[in-house]
């Protein structure tokens, strides 16, 4: 099995679209060399953020060969989950010789699977592929939580489940996780806000949706936390905290796509069944960019 480095700072990338819908593959490498620029350890293409779910094969494969060009060396995680195995294992196999390093695995969406089914899913998702995986819990969307018993089940029994994407929302099982981790095994925040507070008992990084617009501050928190530095990591997150909350607001990614088309980067298209964000919203986003200096 490949071994991928996975810690610090990673952008969950949006896919930026043009006026009439199109993928504006111009304005997504302009957004990566910025994330790059910004000083990210690690870049994530196809997830949640990305809206994956609306875009075609053609145009996933296109956004990944671009990812991976401008990586600058940084590993890509790639999004690949959907609520099968057929089609998970089609996502794999769709993108597998494009330069992924890992693949993030979302928990099935709308079955709402047991805690059984939900193990013998991922360890069946594994057991085809020699990359690693990162689990990715996010019941808010999915309709269904991981226990921590299941997910350390897993890391224990599953060589190329290396680490999950943890966006629970519930602080007591991530520290469960993370006390019973074996060597190895990476836990990341799937939720800026509270990342800092879980690095500070083992947590490695975050897949951050508030990187796309703030790269190189949310990487600075990270990376102070990483080295120990607890209170200069305070000391940045103090004025991320509003972005952090503004980010959901609406839908992600709403909120920073409406950030980023005012910072001027891409438009603020969303494809349906998701919107632009409100008026309030984005008067909201106009004066926080403003507040952290993002133009």
């Amino acid at each position: 099995m490949k071994t991928v480095e996975l810690k610090g700072c990673g952008p969950a990338l949006v896919t930026p679209f043009t006026a009439d819908g199109a993928v504006d593959y111009d304005a997504y490498v302009a957004l990566v060399d910025r994330q790059v620029a910004g000083g990210v350890d690690f870049l994530v293409a196809l997830a949640t953020t990305g809206e994956t779910p609306t875009l075609s094969a053609e145009e996933k494969v296109r956004l990944l060969d671009l990812t991976v060009a401008h990586a600058k060396g940084r590993p890509v995680l790639v999004g690949c989950g959907s609520n099968s195995v057929p089609a998970t294992l089609a996502n794999i196999e769709l993108l597998d010789s494009h330069g992924a390093d890992a693949w993030l695995v979302v928990v099935p969406f709308y079955n709402k699977p047991t805690q059984e089914g939900q193990y013998r899913y991922f360890k069946e998702i594994a057991s085809h592929t020699d990359k690693p995986v990162v689990i990715y819990n996010v019941p808010g969307r999915t309709g269904a939580n991981m226990t921590a018993q299941t997910c350390l089940r897993l890391a224990r029994d599953v060589e190329n489940i290396v680490a999950t994407k943890e966006a629970s929302g519930k602080y007591e099982q991530i520290a469960e996780i993370l006390a019973g981790a074996p060597e190895g095994f990476r836990v990341l925040s799937g939720d800026d806000d509270m990342t800092l507070s879980i690095m500070k008992i083992g947590a490695k990084g975050v897949i951050s949706v508030a990187s796309n617009a703030a790269p190189s501050q949310v990487s600075a928190m990270t990376s102070a936390a990483l080295k120990g530095d607890f209170a200069g990591a305070e000391s940045i997150e103090a004025g991320l905290k509003p972005l952090f909350k503004a980010c959901f607001a609406e839908s992600n990614p709403i909120p920073v796509k409406a950030a980023l088309s005012l910072m001027g980067y891409c438009t603020p298209v969303m494809r349906l069944p998701l919107v632009e964000a409100s008026a309030e919203t984005r008067d909201l986003m106009s004066g926080l960019i403003k507040d952290l200096g993002l133009c």
